[in-house]
């Protein structure tokens, strides 16, 4: 690896997959407002997850939709005839 490249300003942080409240302790450059208490009792910079192992599709092997700001409904409006041609 090259040398000088990668940050040095590593830290504990924790992580929160905030569609089911999973969390994980881990390190990160990443910067962050909030703080959490944590099991052992000190307090960690928090960053939030969207999706994590925990709760996408590929790891817990259920299909769930994530609906971000009506994207699938959007998709199914353009798509409408083209969908509806193939069902038949």
């Amino acid at each position: 690896m090259k040398k000088g490249i990668h940050p040095g300003n590593y830290r504990l942080v924790v992580f929160q997959d905030m569609s089911n409240g999973y969390a994980f302790l881990g390190k990160s450059t990443a910067p962050s407002k909030e703080t959490i208490k944590w099991e052992d009792g000190k307090e960690y910079p928090l960053i939030k997850l969207e999706i994590s192992n925990t709760s996408h599709p590929f790891y817990t092997g259920k299909m769930k939709l994530v609906d971000s700001a009506g994207r699938v409904d959007r998709y199914m409006s353009r798509y409408k005839s083209h969908l509806e041609k193939k069902k038949q």
